[in-house]
Parts: structure tokens; C-alpha cells; sequence
């Protein structure tokens, strides 16, 4: 158990050395999974002492919560990436096309960490609020850019969420279940007219 007297850093080299133990953190858990990392190891890959953690961080879950609401938009949230820049002078059948491409890439990405952290969407308290509030985060984002391409405002919040589970629920699909007996393009191809009839 760790330091229940935490250090907020101030000075430039205390904020760095809680931003090497935070990235170090974050890297171990995507790479070996958050129970398959140890305090011992974020210390030792952050290149500080266990003790100098514990000056930081609680625990091992301090260091989760933290690096997730710093570093997890990039992988477990891209839709908060996608912007309306992206997606001009495209249909919006070529628009979907892109954008589950590119969520299948940022799955394949970080297939372990996706796993381990949406189960612990359902174990953990601290981590499912991070995910609730970048999934409304998510919503929020597309149903702006739904606007700014032209897509009729009625229930469109509605409309992106069920979105982004859409894309999320095909992009699980490819990458971690692949079924021998679906045709992957067909249920890409049937997600899209399924997504467009929503928001036409």
C-alpha cells in the first residue's frame, strides 16, 4: 500500500519526474496489462526509485486513473480526435469507411490494453467515470460535426451515440472476436447504410 500523503509537484523537475512515473505507467499497463504491472516496474522504467512513486502516488491505481484522464484519449477515446476538418469534401458513406478504418487500426494498436481496460470499465469505479465522461465527450464532438456537414438536427445526440457504438461494436468485431464465419466488408458495409438511414 502507498503514501496516502501524495506530493502535488510545483517546481519544473518534481512536475517531470510525476510525468516520467505517469508515462512509464500508462506504457506498462498497455503493454503487459494493468495486473501484470507492479509499482516496482513503473519505478524502475521511469528510471526513479519505489519511494519517489510513492511521493506521487498512492498506489498502482492512483497511477491508472491519472495517466487514463492524461493519456487515454489518444487510444481508448480517438473519436475525440476526429474533426470536422477531417471529414469535409468526403460523403458520408466515405467519412464512416475512414473512420472505422482507423478505429480498427487503433484497436489493433493497443488490442491488450482495449481488453483490460474495458473490462475494468465494469470492476472499477474510477475507470468507468473516465469512460462515461470521454463517452459523452465522444458524442458531443460528433453530433458538432454531424452539424457542420449538414446533418439534420433532430435527436442528433442520440443519433451520434448509438454512432459511436455502431463503430465501436464493429471495430470489437474485426479486431478481437473474428468470427471464421462472417464476412467482416459485408457487416462494415451493412454498419454504414445502418448509421446513415439513422441520421438521414
Amino acid at each position: 500500500m502507498g503514501n496516502t500523503d501524495v506530493r502535488k509537484p510545483v517546481q519544473k523537475r518534481s512536475i517531470e519526474t510525476k510525468e516520467k512515473i505517469l508515462k512509464a505507467g500508462f506504457e506498462l499497463i498497455c503493454e503487459k496489462g494493468y495486473y501484470n504491472t507492479n509499482t516496482a516496474e513503473i519505478a524502475k522504467v521511469a528510471n526513479v526509485s519505489t519511494g519517489i512513486v510513492y511521493q506521487y502516488f498512492k498506489d498502482k491505481h492512483d497511477i491508472l486513473v491519472e495517466s487514463l484522464q492524461k493519456y487515454g484519449d489518444s487510444i481508448f477515446y480517438p473519436m475525440l480526435k476526429v474533426s470536422a476538418k477531417d471529414l469535409y469534401d468526403a460523403n458520408l458513406d466515405k467519412i464512416l469507411r475512414n473512420m472505422i478504418k482507423k478505429f480498427i487500426k487503433n484497436h489493433k494498436l493497443s488490442q491488450y490494453a482495449h481488453k483490460e481496460i474495458m473490462a475494468m470499465v465494469h470492476s472499477d469505479e474510477d475507470v468507468a467515470e473516465i469512460y462515461h465522461h470521454s463517452e459523452i465527450q465522444m458524442t458531443d464532438n460528433l453530433s458538432k460535426i454531424f452539424t457542420d456537414i449538414g446533418i439534420p438536427e433532430q435527436d442528433l445526440r442520440e443519433k451520434a451515440h448509438i454512432t459511436i457504438h455502431l463503430i465501436d461494436d464493429i471495430c470489437h468485431e474485426v479486431v478481437y472476436h473474428r468470427h471464421s464465419s462472417m464476412n467482416y466488408d459485408v457487416m462494415i458495409d451493412l454498419t454504414i447504410k445502418t448509421i446513415i438511414n439513422l441520421l438521414n
